[in-house]
C-alpha cells in the first residue's frame, strides 16, 4: 500500500498548500470526466448494437443550493449485450460526517476524525451488466477527493465473470499491467492485491470477483503523476473489457447457465450494499438513483447452492476463494 508520506502533497515556490492543490486545476479535470464520460456512452452503445441510447438525467445535489454540486447519472437498459449500463458523474461539495472523517483518517489521511470538514469530489463511476452470463461484469471508476488543504485520487477496474475462461482473464489482467507500468513498476502488483483484498465478502469467505486494480488515497502530488495516472485508468477502461465481450457474445448458452449468473449477482449487490465504501458514503446523503443505479436489473437467490464438483461453475468459485496471479 501506498504510503502517505511518499505521496505528500508538494508545495509550489511561493505558494501554499492550498494553492498548490489549487494547481491541479479541478475545472480541467471535471472537464476530462465530462469528455471522458461521453466517449464511453458513445463506445458502449456501438458495443451494445441494438440502436439504444443511454437516458441522460442531470440533476442538483441541491435544488436551493447550485453550488452544492450536480451529477450526471446515464443509463441504458434492455439493450442486447448490456442488460443494463450505467456511466455517471458527480461533481459535489459538502461537510465530512463524524463517522467519514474517522474512517478517511483510519487510511492515513492526515484530516483529523473530529468531522465537519468541508470537501469537494469530482467521480465517474461505471458498470455494465450483460445480458450474456458468459460476458462479464464490467465495473470501473475514477475520483478526486479534497479536503482543505489535501488531495487524493482514487479508481480502479475489475471483472466479476459468472464464467471463468482463462484467456480473458490472463487478457484483462495483462492489458491493466501495461497500464499501470507506464507510470511505475511497482503500481500493478499493488494495485492487484489492493482489489483481490477490497472486493471480497467476508461473511461469504470468496471475492466478488476475479479483481483487476484498485487503489485509493493516492495523495495527489509527488514522485508519482497521479492525475496522469488516473487518466490514464478512466481511457482504458472499455479496451480492457472488449477483447471478452468480442469472445463471448456469440456463444450459446443454457436456462441453467442463465439462473447461475443471477445467483452470481446476488453475491454482487451482498458486496455492494454491506461493504462498498463508496455506495455506504453516498447513503450518508447523496442521490439514492444514482447510488443503487448500480445494482444488477434481475437477481436471484437460492439456499445453500453448492455447484457440481469439477463443473465449471465450481471450477469459478475455487478461484473466487483464492485469487490467483494471471501474469
Amino acid at each position: 500500500m501506498w504510503s502517505s508520506k511518499l505521496y505528500s502533497i508538494s508545495a509550489v515556490p511561493g505558494a501554499s498548500n492550498q494553492q498548490a492543490i489549487d494547481s491541479l486545476n479541478q475545472q480541467s479535470f471535471e472537464a476530462f470526466l465530462l469528455q471522458t464520460q461521453q466517449g464511453i456512452i458513445q463506445a458502449a452503445e456501438g458495443l451494445d448494437g441494438s440502436g439504444r441510447h443511454f437516458q441522460h438525467d442531470r440533476w442538483q445535489r441541491n435544488p436551493e443550493d447550485p453550488n452544492a454540486g450536480y451529477g450526471i447519472t446515464c443509463v441504458l437498459e434492455g439493450g442486447d449485450l448490456l442488460e443494463k449500463a450505467a456511466v455517471n458523474i458527480s461533481m459535489v461539495k459538502g461537510t465530512l460526517s463524524a463517522e467519514r472523517a474517522k474512517a478517511m483518517s483510519s487510511r492515513g489521511r492526515e484530516i483529523g476524525n473530529l468531522g465537519g470538514q468541508a470537501y469537494t469530489a469530482a467521480a465517474l463511476s461505471l458498470v455494465f451488466h450483460s445480458a450474456h452470463p458468459m460476458v462479464p461484469t464490467l465495473r470501473a471508476d475514477v475520483r478526486l477527493f479534497q479536503v482543505g488543504a489535501s488531495a487524493w485520487f482514487g479508481g480502479g477496474c475489475d471483472l466479476t465473470p459468472s464464467y471463468l475462461f482463462e484467456e480473458d482473464a490472463r487478457e484483462f489482467h495483462a492489458h491493466w499491467k501495461r497500464v499501470c507500468d507506464a507510470h511505475g513498476p511497482q503500481l500493478y502488483p499493488e494495485c492487484k492485491a489492493w482489489c483481490d483484498r477490497y472486493f471480497y465478502l467476508p461473511a461469504r469467505r470468496e471475492h466478488r470477483g476475479i479483481g483487476g486494480i484498485f487503489f485509493d488515497d493516492l495523495q495527489a502530488q509527488g514522485p508519482l503523476d497521479a492525475e496522469g495516472f488516473v487518466r490514464s485508468v478512466a481511457t482504458n477502461i472499455i479496451p480492457s473489457w472488449e477483447p471478452s465481450v468480442a469472445r463471448r457474445r456469440s456463444m450459446a448458452y443454457t436456462p441453467a447457465q442463465r439462473n447461475w449468473q443471477l445467483l452470481r449477482r446476488g453475491r454482487y449487490l451482498e458486496f455492494n450494499l454491506l461493504y462498498d465504501r463508496g455506495v455506504r458514503f453516498g447513503l450518508e446523503g447523496g442521490r439514492i438513483e444514482s447510488i443503487m443505479v448500480s445494482a444488477p436489473p434481475l437477481i436471484a437467490w437460492r439456499y445453500n447452492v453448492v455447484p457440481e464438483e469439477g463443473s465449471p461453475e465450481a471450477e469459478l468459485m475455487q478461484v473466487l476463494r483464492k485469487p490467483r496471479e494471471w501474469g
